[in-house]
């Protein structure tokens, strides 16, 4: 007879989804407790934003902005990214994960800059109406794994890509390939459009570029493994 060993889903987690796990949940209840400090310290601001510090790039990812934003990223975090810590270990998962959410702070940031340097030409120019975006980009706080999230997403696209996925809306069936590539594509026109309500579309993508960039550079040099 095997010993009953106990546990649950829960404890069966790899130690760095089941601490990232901890950790998202932990921040978002202080939150609760703490309201605007929370968001005023660990969101990510424009670099320019009397708002910001340096640690931000890595605190945001910890920040989320409601329970629904925490579960749904959660939720993404284990589906997918499970099966790639146990396949490449916890070291390089963790590693993959930091360079992904850093990479989409990245990318978030320089699109800000592109934007806040075109708002400033504007208000240069005449347009008073600009100055209210300046002050927008300046105080806008941003916060999620997400942009982490869709780096796991892209990684087990890459590397089980014929790996089936059900959907649950719509209910139909995927090969892993076909989602990441449509998810992209919903992200780029959404963040080139400019649609789609708070959601920072070019951190999802940065997430995703830097996630494939690692990948290859990994497979280049044959420390896909280890």
């Amino acid at each position: 007879m095997m010993p009953y060993r106990g546990g649950g889903f829960f404890t069966s987690l790899p130690p760095v989804i089941k601490n990232l796990v901890i950790i998202n949940s932990l921040m978002l209840l202080i939150t609760f407790f703490t309201g605007n400090f929370m968001y005023e310290k660990f969101s990510l601001f424009y670099v320019e934003s009397d708002l910001f510090s340096p640690y931000q790039f890595v605190s945001h990812m910890f920040m989320h902005g409601d329970l629904l934003h925490l579960f749904f990223n959660m939720y993404s975090l284990i589906i997918f990214g499970v099966v790639l810590e146990h396949v490449w270990g916890s070291q390089k998962f963790f590693l993959y994960y930091m360079v992904t959410g850093l990479g989409a702070a990245a990318l978030h940031s320089l699109v800000l800059y592109i934007d806040y340097s075109a708002q400033v030409a504007a208000f240069e120019a005449g347009n008073q109406m600009a100055a209210i975006k300046m002050q927008e980009i300046l105080m806008t706080p941003t916060v999620g794994a997400s942009g982490a999230v869709y780096g796991v997403l892209l990684a087990y696209g890459m590397m089980f890509p014929n790996n089936v996925l059900q959907l649950i809306f719509p209910p139909v069936a995927l090969k892993a390939k076909w989602f990441v590539l449509i998810f992209g594509a919903i992200e780029l026109f959404l963040g080139i459009s400019n649609t789609g309500g708070n959601i920072a579309h070019f951190a999802h993508l940065g997430g995703m570029l830097f996630g494939f960039v690692l990948i290859k550079m990994w497979k280049k040099n044959n420390r896909m493994y280890f």
